[in-house]
């Protein structure tokens, strides 16, 4: 059907007005003072639950409590009818609220209050409602009495033991125990179903060594009621003590059990169905009886059963679906199966809901003529029916008001005027339930008014981003311009962006946009305006840092720092030194442009910066200092020394504020002087404590010193040279200067909070140079920031003051100055501080859940509102922990863990998890105290992941022709197993052979390589497998054999160069061995020998008289390595290869036959010796024995 062209412009027209009055709905500003002053209509702020159950024995409190402008005040209905609270002397109302209190003290049945009550707020301008709270009183009724026979039953047969709890509201807790209170094991034999009872999937012989009792817990009372036990009576065809086969399938033969297909005992038959509510957690169950006792798996008809969602419970035989929604309808089924059969039922679940929120009315603020809506759309299965009424009657029986037409889920205000506010409520309800929302209409008509305080000075660095705030309110919702300088011209575009909130930003500072800006805000009741001023700075810049210097020890290495600032700006330059703040002691001087060390040692050595700030930015310079010591032996040749101390002080030209100190320089022991250092002490603030005051060169032995007031001053003097620094010189007289009013105030103030209630002031004093005065005194001033607010003030001496019973969390403007018996110092600077803080009151919202890979989930949540807070806010932290692994009988630690996410941030990542598990999350938001409450604990498993590397290898080689493999699962499975993938190859040296490759099935740890040669090595590369894919491999390589290593060395060694000429040199020196042993050998017989002329022989040798001695090869000759002596001794020789021993370096030679010609032989005639020279030099025998 085709909608005609008028009633089509109507709707585009309307349709358009809507999204007007979407843009340009009034918020009412949380400013408490705004609040206060505009008429409100109620608001429930805090009510009971719907079902509501109380403990009889305590007194019972219904809460109801809202708020609105005029109080409101608060009626109640009981079961639909006016309760006179009044009437009823156990029951009040708590002052200012509308909860009520019923107090059986003084007696009482809490019994008589059961019912419906509803809860009624009203002032002048509309009427609340909250929900209808059914109270209910807890009951804990007794076990009827009942007479329990003892339960005879074959071994092997199914059995269910009935609990019947009593009925109690709540519903108690079921367990099941023996007589002696001893817990009844459970497995998936024996196992307690949801309604209660005790299953028994097949009875064995050692089910009667114990009685069975069911036991119910009572949530209120907290007592716990015993049905009286039964008692088994098993019959058995072999019965004997054995406990051998109790956990093993042979048990049943053993005994004589006839084994059984799986047959179910609940639910009963082949199909069943459940309806359950969304929302809610869906509990489906199977328990069977076989021999032996069925296993349980659950599946989904048409699709995967919901990820994320499912839990297995009661050893698989419950199965739990979180959370239910309309997709998890459908038709599961579980499947009891053991080695005898299978069989499955079908469980059809429908998902109904009770009603839920699409869209829930909010409240309206309207000015005057405007229009406006409430929406109120909700959803369930049924649908559910929508009701308005107002002021708590139906809208149908309220008086007729011509600006309000109803349309179904949506109401519609057309030109509302003054008198027109309300409250509405929505009611949705179907079949499962209701939901009831309440709304207010206001209509108001507020002039313009300027939130943000007046005349904000906003400083900002030249070229940066900033903003201006002026925050508005009125009713009609005021247009907002700003203007510069009191020019006409409307700032916006260009550099300018203005913002439907107020806010002015420029996205670049320059210095021309210095000047004054006004806001103005204006509807058709009036005009606000406010002004703000904005100052450009120039940037702090570090225009010459520090460099990397390589000083000696004990030289005076200086660290420049030359800085650029806005003069308007206070400056602080800090140094740190390895990144931590650098204490100044005696030896370094910090100067404007620079740090100054004296007499570095290796203790300076490190990373120095030089951080120069102001309360707007701030720029650091860094460099590495390397401290060299002098080498020891460039001591012993330099003997200088560090300088002897200065002496002979004088103080002269005495002034106000100066004095000239001069002094007479001791020796500089071989190192010239290059500087000198000023200290002074002071005897009031910190007696015997020197500090330094000034440097100067070495050159000079005369200063003026800068004084300052009130100091009672004592100098002394250190001289610095290459070396070191020398001794102090004596201190010199005292000089006292004249008292003053302080100049400067304490720096550092700040001010913060200690406890929720109070704001702690402290600031950094001023010492005893800086105080100008006795009795030093600081005033401390504080307000709230607020331009009206008014000033309190102490004055203390202790750099410390805590103000208590302050506000959680709010800003004070503090001033803090000095002030002596001379005086005060000049007017101090404004500084903000805070108000201690409390922990966080609300927890993070909606928190979502989206699961990236096997290992990280993406977070997302809806922040807090700021004024929860209740102080900075640091960070959104979520807590996790690994809750189960969803391999079977894997143990997992339960460790929390938390991730961080600094700032107002609403969405994280949460990495390092483990893959195939359950785990758990809860979010917090924390502040400067600590955490908030936790939020509603998330539930979500991890995907599978590639499994880890497989803890071991071993390789063993039984012979040469296995290898044998043996390996363990790894220590993180990350999933299923569905096998292993080894790869090897065969390698000899650098020669490799091709890669093989095996697929292993899961449950093998074993495998067996027959050898294909048995000198080769093999490389092993094993890996687990998931159906994600491969995991981490171990790497292995067998272990190499004798006859292997052998072979390797054998070739390589035989190859090589070194080898070959080794060999060769063992050749030549065979050869010339066996040539001197010819020559020896060619030596026998007899070798004329003449008097000595020093020794005679002895007459008594046979041999004497032809002047010979026989040298033949006899058996009394010497020994190969011995020389017979003169004497007939035998003496070792001291080395084959001398020469001395033949004669060689004296005057014995050898003769041409080879005999001995030396000390103890008369010299041959001059022919016959050089004959024999002669013969010598031509015979090359002779040549290679002489080197020989």
């Amino acid at each position: 059907m085709v909608m005609p062209r008028p009633r089509l412009a109507r709707a585009a027209v309307a349709l358009a007005l809507y999204l007007h009055h979407l843009v340009s709905a009034i918020e009412v500003p949380l400013d408490s003072n705004i609040q206060s002053e505009l008429p409100q209509p109620p608001t429930i702020t805090k009510q009971s639950v719907k079902d509501y159950i109380v403990d009889p024995r305590d007194n019972i409190f219904i809460e109801c409590e809202a708020k609105g402008n005029p109080v409101p005040t608060f009626s109640w209905t009981r079961n639909g009818k006016f309760f006179n609270v009044a009437k009823d002397p156990k029951v009040s109302m708590r002052r200012r609220s509308g909860t009520l209190v019923i107090d059986f003290h003084s007696g009482g049945r809490p019994e008589d209050y059961e019912g419906e009550y509803q809860c009624f707020a009203r002032n002048d301008y509309g009427t609340a409602l909250s929900s209808k709270i059914h109270l209910q009183v807890s009951k804990s009724p007794l076990w009827p009495k009942e007479k329990v026979d003892v339960i005879e039953v074959d071994e092997g047969a199914p059995l269910s033991l009935q609990c019947n709890p009593p009925p109690g509201l709540p519903s108690p807790v079921i367990f099941w125990m023996s007589s002696s209170m001893e817990p009844i094991h459970q497995d998936k034999r024996v196992s307690q179903g949801q309604n209660g009872d005790l299953y028994f999937s097949n009875v064995l012989l050692q089910d009667a060594q114990t009685d069975y009792s069911c036991n119910a817990r009572f949530h209120f009372t907290h007592t716990i009621q015993q049905k009286n036990p039964y008692t088994l009576k098993v019959k058995t065809k072999k019965p004997h003590n054995e406990t051998s086969f109790r956990n093993h399938t042979d048990m049943y033969s053993a005994r004589g059990i006839t084994e059984t297909t799986p047959s179910f005992m609940y639910p009963y038959g082949t199909s069943s169905s459940q309806m359950v509510l969304r929302g809610v957690d869906l509990l489906l169950e199977c328990i069977a009886s076989g021999v032996p006792a069925p296993d349980i798996m659950w599946y989904k008809k048409g699709g995967e059963l919901p990820a994320g969602k499912t839990k297995l419970e009661n050893f698989n035989k419950a199965l739990r679906i979180s959370n239910v929604s309309e997709e998890d309808s459908g038709e599961y089924f579980c499947l009891a199966s053991n080695k005898m059969g299978s069989i499955r039922h079908t469980i059809s679940v429908r998902v109904k809901a009770a009603p839920y929120w699409l869209d829930e009315p909010q409240n309206l603020i309207l000015a005057p003529g405007e229009d406006g809506r409430l929406v109120c759309r909700a959803n369930g299965n049924p649908k559910p029916t929508i009701q308005w009424l107002v002021n708590g009657e139906p809208i149908e029986a309220s008086p007729p008001n011509p600006s309000r037409e109803v349309a179904g889920d949506t109401i519609v205000f057309r030109d509302t005027q003054i008198g027109s506010s309300a409250v509405y409520q929505c009611n949705a309800s179907n079949e499962h339930g209701y939901l009831l929302a309440n709304a207010f209409v206001s209509v108001l008509d507020v002039p313009p008014r300027i939130l943000a305080p007046r005349n904000q000075l906003i400083k900002v660095i030249q070229y940066n981003r900033t903003r201006l705030d002026c925050p508005f309110f009125g009713s009609p919702i005021p247009t907002l311009r700003w203007f510069k300088n009191g020019q006409g011209n409307t700032l916006d575009g260009g550099n300018y962006k203005a913002h439907e909130n107020g806010s002015l930003e420029m996205n670049m500072a320059r210095k021309e946009d210095q000047g004054i800006y006004t806001c103005v805000a204006t509807n058709i009741l009036g005009k606000a305006e406010a002004q703000v001023r904005l100052e450009v700075k120039d940037p702090t810049r570090i225009v010459r840092g520090p460099e990397d210097q390589v000083v000696k020890r004990g030289s005076m290495p200086r660290l420049h720092c030359r800085i650029k600032h806005d003069p308007t700006l206070k400056l602080t330059v800090t140094w740190l030194k390895d990144d931590a703040p650098l204490y100044i002691g005696n030896r370094m001087k910090k100067e404007d442009d620079g740090l100054t060390i004296f007499g570095v040692a290796e203790k300076d050595q490190g990373d120095y910066t030089c951080i120069a700030s102001t309360e707007l930015d701030k720029d650091s310079a860094k460099a590495y200092l390397t401290v060299l010591a002098v080498p020891a032996n460039r001591l012993r040749d330099l003997p200088k020394e560090r300088p002897d101390r200065p002496r002979d002080l004088e103080l002269t030209d005495l002034a106000e504020r100066s004095v000239r100190l001069t002094w007479i320089p001791g020796d500089d022991n071989n190192s010239p002087i290059t500087d000198y250092i000023v200290q002074f002490e002071e005897d009031r603030f910190q007696p015997g404590t020197w500090h330094n005051h000034s440097s100067y060169p070495g050159s000079v032995n005369s200063a003026v010193l800068s004084l300052s007031p009130y100091v009672n001053y004592q100098f002394r003097v250190i001289a610095v040279n290459d070396v070191g620094s020398s001794l102090p010189s004596m201190p010199s007289e005292r000089y006292q200067t004249n008292g003053a009013r302080p100049e400067i105030n304490p720096t550092g103030v700040q001010g913060a909070g200690t406890q929720r209630n109070n704001m702690e002031i402290t600031w950094t004093p001023l010492n005893a140079t800086q105080a100008y005065g006795p009795n030093l005194r600081y005033i401390v001033r504080w307000r709230r920031r607020d331009p009206r607010g008014s000033w309190y003030n102490e004055t203390v001496k202790t750099p410390r003051h805590v103000v208590w019973n302050t506000p959680i969390y709010v800003p004070y403007e503090i001033k803090v100055q000095a002030e002596n018996d001379f005086g005060r110092a000049p007017e101090p600077d404004t500084v903000i501080g805070y108000s201690g803080e409390d922990y966080p009151k609300a927890a993070p919202t909606d928190v979502r859940i989206r699961v990236l890979n096997s290992t990280a989930i993406a977070l997302t949540w809806t922040r807090v509102h700021l004024d929860t807070i209740q102080g900075q806010l640091k960070e959104y932290r979520a807590y996790f922990w690994r809750e189960s692994s969803l391999l079977k009988n894997l143990w997992v630690s339960k460790k929390r863990q938390y991730v961080s996410f600094p700032g107002d941030r609403n969405r994280g990542i949460v990495s390092r998890l483990f893959p195939y598990s359950n785990y758990k999350l809860e979010m917090v938001v924390t502040n400067g105290r600590g955490d908030g409450p936790r939020s509603e604990v998330k539930e979500f498993p991890t995907p599978e992941g590639v499994p880890s590397s497989p803890r071991y290898l071993r390789i063993r080689q039984p012979n040469l022709e296995t290898i044998n493999l043996e390996w363990d699962q790894p220590e993180h499975p990350n999933g299923v197993l569905t096998g292993y993938n080894l790869r090897y190859q065969a390698f000899n040296g650098s020669k490799s052979g091709r890669i093989l490759v095996e697929n292993l099935s899961p449950n093998q740890t074993r495998f067996t390589l027959q050898r294909t040669d048995p000198i080769s090595r093999y490389r092993f590369f094993l890996r687990a497998r998931t159906q994600v894919g491969d995991g981490e491999a171990i790497v292995e390589e067998s272990p190499a054999l004798l006859n292997e290593a052998y072979t390797k060395n054998h070739v390589d060694i035989a190859t090589q160069g070194w080898f070959i000429g080794l060999m060769c040199a063992i050749a030549l020196l065979v050869l010339i061995l066996l040539i001197v042993c010819f020559i020896k050998r060619s030596r026998g017989g007899k070798y004329p020998v003449r008097d000595n002329k020093d020794e005679h022989l002895n007459p008594e040798d046979k041999n004497v008289e032809d002047g010979s001695f026989d040298y033949s090869d006899e058996d009394n000759k010497p020994l190969p390595n011995s020389q017979t002596s003169l004497d007939g001794t035998i003496k070792q020789q001291e080395s084959d290869d001398s020469l001395v021993d033949y004669g060689e370096g004296g005057e014995g030679q050898f003769n041409e036959d080879g005999s001995f010609i030396g000390q103890y032989t008369v010299k041959k005639d001059k022919e016959e010796t050089e004959g024999n020279e002669s013969s010598e030099a031509t015979s090359p025998v002779n040549a290679i024995y002489s080197l020989a």
